[in-house]
């Protein structure tokens, strides 16, 4: 790439495309058109399989506020819990990285996040489910930048370990099973019963990130945080909520 080429591209383009050229990484940055905001839509784009796409997910380590990379394929979801056994020894849990820790931490806004060049280290996991392609894409300092790599080039670029952190789809649907279970059950207890109304808190303290509730007891993050201020009649109602979210999670 020329150096009126590199000129032309964002500020976060260049300095992705100067790191790939400095490690003599074959292939530059593209961008892709402005339509193109989602993995889908970038895999479409670019006429490859929605696997393809290597997101970068960013999450904070919260015993020591650390950024953590999580590079996995457009068509998996990552399992935070098998994340945080690599990466977690001291039994404390990942946070949610928001855009102002991706942005201070990598020097780059969420959805545009590569695998190098960041401003600070970050630890970096690469999601075994790559390696089932010869060719991928990966973020490269903007929403609609991307560069071409081989899975081996990104372990080689990052010095990242490679390890399975994506979300198992039958123990997905087992633990889902098994907190509506616990939570239907103390629904029916609780039926009659009319002050006093206990959490539905079952332990599992984790926000999917597809529907907003938590997967333990499926309530909001507002729901959670007001729960204790709330009045009988106020539980009453998300208690209700949660029955048919429940519900509407049934296969």
């Amino acid at each position: 790439m020329c150096g009126a080429e590199l000129m032309s591209l964002p500020e976060g383009v260049q300095r992705v495309a100067a790191l790939l050229q400095e490690r003599g990484h074959p292939h530059a940055p593209v961008m892709l058109d402005d339509a193109a905001r989602t993995a889908q839509q970038a895999a479409d784009a670019l006429g490859v399989a929605l696997g393809q796409i290597a997101k970068s997910i960013v999450f904070r380590r919260k015993s020591d506020d650390a950024a953590v990379l999580v590079i996995t394929a457009g068509d998996q979801r990552v399992d935070e819990k098998k994340v945080e056994a690599l990466i977690c020894p001291d039994g404390k849990r990942l946070g949610r990285a928001d855009a102002a820790f991706v942005k201070e931490r990598t020097g780059f806004s969420i959805g545009g996040v590569p695998p190098l060049a960041h401003a600070t280290p970050s630890i970096t996991l690469i999601d075994q489910s790559l390696f089932r392609f010869e060719q991928i894409w990966a973020a490269a300092g903007h929403p609609h930048a991307v560069f071409e790599l081989s899975p081996q080039q990104l372990q080689l670029l990052t010095g990242a370990p490679v390890a399975e952190i994506a979300v198992d789809p039958v123990q997905e649907i087992a633990d889902l099973q098994h907190a509506i279970n616990l939570v239907a059950a103390r629904a029916h207890e609780i039926r009659a019963q009319a002050i006093n109304l206990p959490s539905p808190c079952i332990s599992v303290c984790r926000m999917s990130a597809a529907s907003g509730w938590c997967e333990g007891c499926f309530r909001t993050r507002d729901e959670i945080a007001l729960w204790s201020q709330g009045t009988d009649t106020d539980k009453r109602a998300v208690w209700n909520l949660i029955e048919q979210r429940m519900a509407a999670l049934q296969p």
